[in-house]
């Protein structure tokens, strides 16, 4: 499973000022509960079925381990039900009380800009330094890409955001580099459906600058 570490180091992490503020993921397999796994996937599926409709993530994954640590039941949301104002204030409390850190902050996941996560498993291709990501951040890193793909085969620049050409093309080409392969449409939809998009719309020749490297791993 994955946790959130808040004000703590990590590999390739420096500081000045005691990690503070810094939040890291880091995956360890052993873990969590047998049921701390099956909240992690269910989740994982809703948001996967929905993703079309609701797009924003909402924080899910650290709300549920922040609950989990201050002993809330995050989907039994054991808050005050009456339609009253008081009672909505109770359950205001009860809900920022649930997803608070240790340290005191409310962690927020920065998900909107779609093309702030290919640029750096690109630069790290560039300088050949792909092999610090394990295979669990790859799993994630394409989960998220393919997550926030449009219907239509794109991605935008934000998570609201009609397709574009320079976020299609830099997340098809991060995930080629992530190991995904050029599929078929029977193979995989996904992969080739963001293909598609970039021929239909223009192909490398609208992209210039990032012609060359997509090319580079072969569209």
């Amino acid at each position: 499973m994955w946790k959130l570490k808040i004000g703590e180091g990590g590999p390739w992490v420096k500081t000045c000022n005691g990690y503070l503020g810094r939040e890291i993921w880091e995956f360890d397999e052993r873990l969590g509960t047998n049921e701390d796994r099956a909240a992690v996937e269910r989740a994982r599926r809703e948001f996967f079925i929905n993703r079309h409709h609701k797009k924003q993530n909402s924080d899910l994954l650290v709300r549920l381990q922040l609950a989990k640590e201050n002993n809330f039941d995050y989907f039994k949301k054991a808050c005050p039900k009456e339609k009253t104002a008081s009672a909505a204030v109770q359950r205001a409390v009860c809900f920022f009380s649930a997803i608070q850190a240790k340290d005191g902050h409310w962690p927020g996941d920065f998900d909107g800009p779609l093309f702030c996560t290919p640029i750096p498993i690109i630069v790290l291709y560039v300088m050949e330094m792909l092999h610090i990501l394990s295979s669990e951040h790859r799993k994630e890193l394409r989960r998220y890409m393919y997550n926030h793909q449009n219907e239509d085969g794109g991605w935008g620049l934000h998570t609201e955001s009609p397709s574009s050409m320079i976020c299609t093309a830099l997340s098809y080409t991060a995930l080629r580099l992530l190991g995904e392969e050029a599929y078929s449409k029977e193979d995989d939809e996904a992969m080739y459906r963001a293909r598609e998009w970039i021929h239909d719309h223009g192909g490398v020749t609208m992209m210039p600058s990032w012609g060359k490297l997509i090319l580079s791993v072969k569209i």
